[in-house]
């Protein structure tokens, strides 16, 4: 079916860890952190006169992958997010995917602006997983250079946004599951973006070329 595009939402982008470090790492060893933090605590839902757009319910079939129109130029593409509701509960495999064109190496630039769309309109920092197709994103690699016993700790807590590369298998589904194709071979994307959609709850978003996008998301079915 034909793609339907949608206009997006520009919010500027701060990318990184939401969370303050962990309380139990030395003070007199402070780590150095590549963004700036956002604090983790749930922002209020949005006013009721906000639509909701991309989400599904469980009840309903998937319907058609939904293409944000490409941004005004030196602008990053941003996703237009669901707003919160009572469809977070939706069962795995019901989500809506969405997809925000984007050159591979802007796919995480694109990612980071999704999150914070998604963060503004509702959505808690624990219901979102971003995974990355190519290179780590710096969080992750930052937080893997202490070891993957802190790193999978924070995914556990579930309490903060968390990244991670789409072949980790122990990353648990989240509501909202955010993909940044940002690299990886069209011979192993296919599985691992069947892999995405059966961990998002409500919404799958992928950021990328949508040509590319179509082409692994037809090869997965």
């Amino acid at each position: 079916m034909p793609l339907t595009p949608e206009e997006p939402q520009i919010h500027e982008s701060v990318p990184g860890p939401r969370t303050a470090p962990t309380s139990g790492r030395s003070a007199s060893t402070p780590r150095p952190v590549p963004h700036p933090p956002r604090p983790a605590a749930p922002r209020p839902g949005p006013p009721r006169a906000v639509a909701a757009v991309g989400s599904a319910s469980a009840a309903a079939p998937r319907g058609p992958v939904g293409t944000a129109a490409p941004a005004a130029a030196n602008h990053p593409p941003a996703a237009a997010a669901p707003a919160a509701s009572d469809q977070r509960d939706s069962a795995p495999g019901a989500a809506q995917i969405q997809l925000i064109p984007a050159p591979a190496q802007g796919a995480l630039d694109a990612a980071e602006e999704t999150v914070d769309l998604l963060l503004d309109t509702g959505r808690a920092p624990g219901e979102i997983l971003v995974l990355t197709t190519g290179e780590q994103h710096p969080w992750a690699s930052h937080e893997l250079s202490f070891g993957e016993a802190s790193y999978w700790a924070q995914h556990d807590a579930a309490d903060d946004v968390f990244y991670a590369d789409i072949s980790a298998s122990r990353a648990a589904g989240r509501p909202v599951v955010v993909v940044a194709l940002n690299g990886g071979s069209d011979e192993t994307l296919p599985e691992a973006l069947a892999g995405a959609l059966s961990r998002a709850g409500v919404l799958l978003i992928v950021c990328g070329d949508p040509t590319r996008i179509n082409s692994l998301l037809g090869a997965s079915a």
